[in-house]
């Protein structure tokens, strides 16, 4: 399929995009959500588990009571940890996509702005890193699952 272009004032015929790269944009999609699942779930696994180089709950909560601020710094980071972990793995899967996206939505929100002062940069502790994740998040929250979810196999529209 062709489309016409105007180039310097004169219409050509071009090859559309459209045709070319439109039949993997379901695709695209699910590996985009997945990948924020799969990514999101080892930082989960620091908290709760002390996987992956993490410290585990005990201490994760107690740098959150001392050093963030947090009234009771076991139960934050409980949270933040089983946001990350299990609303990864539900994202990841396709499955209460909107409910978990927009627990990982809030929860990045949140960590977001103790990053405020140190700048932009993740590579400075800035907020770009929350940020980006939780607008990965809001997309599936406003989106869902798409095609390829559990959410739609089972017929889930939550």
């Amino acid at each position: 399929m062709t489309t016409k272009a105007q180039i310097f004032g004169a219409t050509l015929p071009v090859p559309s995009i459209e045709s070319i790269v439109g039949k993997f944009s379901d695709h695209a999609d699910t590996l985009v959500r997945v990948a924020t699942g799969l990514f999101l779930m080892p930082h989960g696994a620091q908290k709760l588990f002390g996987w992956f180089g993490g410290y585990g709950l005990e201490a994760t909560g107690q740098f959150f009571q001392t050093q963030m601020g947090f009234s009771n710094g076991y139960l934050a980071a409980l949270g933040a940890g089983s946001v990350e972990f299990f609303g990864g793995l539900l994202l990841a899967l396709g499955l209460f996509t909107r409910p978990a996206a927009i627990a990982v939505l809030v929860m990045l929100a949140v960590a977001s702005t103790f990053h405020l002062g140190a700048g932009f940069f993740w590579t400075s502790g800035g907020w770009e890193y929350p940020v980006l994740w939780a607008i990965l998040a809001l997309n599936y929250a406003v989106k869902g699952g798409g095609r390829f979810s559990l959410d739609n196999a089972l017929g889930n529209r939550i």
